[in-house]
């Protein structure tokens, strides 16, 4: 009778654990969040996340500079990384077999866990330069961030389509900055959530000027590619800059392999929607890291475990994201 009480009490003890406790078995011993090049906001953000991640959830989780969206959205598919931050634009690209970095390949195994920001474009240069507009960037040397990056993907096409002519180069956002300052390129036009802290050094330290997309060719962009958004950064974003920006964005997301633990995967999109305060301790950025925000991905299913969050917070996710 004795052994069968304390059989008892401890099924009791059991069945009161924590179901997140019970949960984690699966759970790996550490992941990979794959970001972009230092200088940028994938980078500050992506880093954050992972030290909070390691912080809350008790999983040792990193941070790793890569190319960017276009390589993120691959190297989750593949399983190389468990988690990536993309922007929408490439990935469905992607989803759709058409990325740049593995054409044909259809990444079906990717899942969203939850949104991240808006990501505007964007260009800086040197005051002196008399460059004020991308039709200014005729015949100049200009800087695009990384091959495969979201502003390596689409720069290059915007000044196509503008029928600018310039000489385009790739590197990370803090090189770019660099050669900037340096003299060696003209302009240095890139895509991140804002305040670009590269950006922000530059105008800390030179006399420089940031632009998007004037009047006349902003229509232009938004015809031509009809996944952007028209969004204004607004005056007083970077220091002495007192002047609106119209330009164009592309939302990010969280995505995570399907393979991914479904426990694993509510507790980190809990994490990061229940706690915004903390999200924008990280990056400025994150101030659009909201749950209102989870329906700005139209594509992509949400990974289970995202899909039991959202419900809990009595949401419902049409069929073709679950």
């Amino acid at each position: 009778m004795r052994f069968s009480r304390i059989a008892a009490f401890a099924v009791a003890a059991l069945m009161a654990l924590p179901a997140a406790a019970q949960d984690r078995a699966d759970w790996p011993n550490s992941l990979t969040i794959g970001t972009a090049s230092q200088g940028g906001t994938y980078f500050i953000y992506g880093n954050g996340l992972a030290s909070y991640i390691a912080e809350s959830l008790g999983v040792s989780a990193t941070g790793e500079v890569t190319g960017g969206p276009v390589q993120n959205v691959t190297l989750v598919e593949t399983g190389d990384h468990l988690m990536g931050l993309v922007t929408m634009g490439p990935a469905y690209d992607a989803w759709m077999g058409k990325s740049e970095l593995a054409p044909g390949l259809e990444h079906r195994s990717v899942r969203a866990l939850f949104p991240m920001y808006q990501t505007p474009f964007q260009v800086i240069a040197l005051k002196k330069s008399g460059i004020t507009s991308v039709s200014d960037l005729e015949g100049k040397r200009v800087s695009v961030g990384p091959a495969g990056g979201t502003p390596g993907t689409y720069w290059p096409q915007f000044i196509s389509t503008l029928g600018v002519n310039a000489s385009i180069s790739n590197a990370g956002a803090a090189d770019a900055a660099g050669q900037l300052a340096d003299g060696l390129i003209d302009a240095f036009a890139f895509a991140a959530g804002v305040p670009i802290s590269a950006f922000s050094q530059l105008a800390a330290e030179q006399d420089v000027v940031m632009f998007g997309f004037s009047d006349e060719e902003l229509p232009k962009i938004l015809e031509a590619f009809p996944a952007m958004a028209p969004l204004t950064i607004p005056a007083g974003t970077y220091a002495g800059h007192d002047y609106d920006q119209n330009t164009v964005a592309l939302w990010n997301f969280a995505v995570a392999n399907k393979s991914m633990p479904d426990s694993l995967a509510y507790e980190i999109t809990k994490l990061v929607m229940e706690n915004p305060e903390r999200m924008v301790q990280i990056h400025a950025a994150a101030g659009e890291t909201l749950l209102a925000n989870w329906n700005k991905n139209t594509f992509m299913p949400f990974h289970p475990g995202a899909v039991k969050y959202l419900e809990e917070k009595g949401l419902t996710v049409p069929e073709n994201l679950r």
